[in-house]
């Protein structure tokens, strides 16, 4: 495609993250709730795993702070990345920045996320590496999701 013309459909990342979408549906109700958890934790792990170094070692501090922090939410893939859900629902996800060739990583609430300030507030967090300010933060953040 020439560099004049403009592309208005889907690019190749996103077509990739629909379908690793599918498949997750897919996977979960092939397995049903019953092993959720533990098979989420396990496929959030490899997924990460096999991001850049960069991307990892943020993915890997972030899975660290959700779960010490909301030991409730359920690891799965989401989009094909990680994410933390209660019920099924995603409260709060990472992407990494590789995911759709971005500069930054993300870290992103759902609307269940009870972080609601009065009528405007964050719901998505550019990363580019985490202090322990940063991971205390992130720690509140969680917290407060889960509220």
């Amino acid at each position: 495609m020439a560099d004049t013309e403009k592309y208005d459909g889907f690019t190749a990342e996103e077509r990739d993250a629909m379908k690793q979408r599918a498949g997750e549906l897919k996977a979960t109700a092939r397995r049903g709730s019953r092993t959720a958890k533990a098979d989420g934790d396990a496929e959030v792990r490899a997924r990460i795993a096999e991001m850049t170094d960069a991307d990892r070692v943020i993915a890997e501090r972030i899975h660290d702070i959700v779960k010490a922090n909301a030991p409730e939410l359920a690891p799965k893939l989401w989009y094909g990345m990680p994410a933390y859900a209660r019920d099924g629902k995603v409260v709060c996800f990472f992407q990494s920045a590789q995911k759709f060739k971005t500069r930054y990583a993300t870290l992103g609430f759902g609307d269940l996320a009870q972080l609601d300030e009065g009528t405007m507030w964050p719901a998505a967090y550019a990363l580019t590496g985490l202090t322990p300010d940063d991971e205390a933060r992130i720690g509140a953040l969680v917290k407060r999701a889960v509220s």
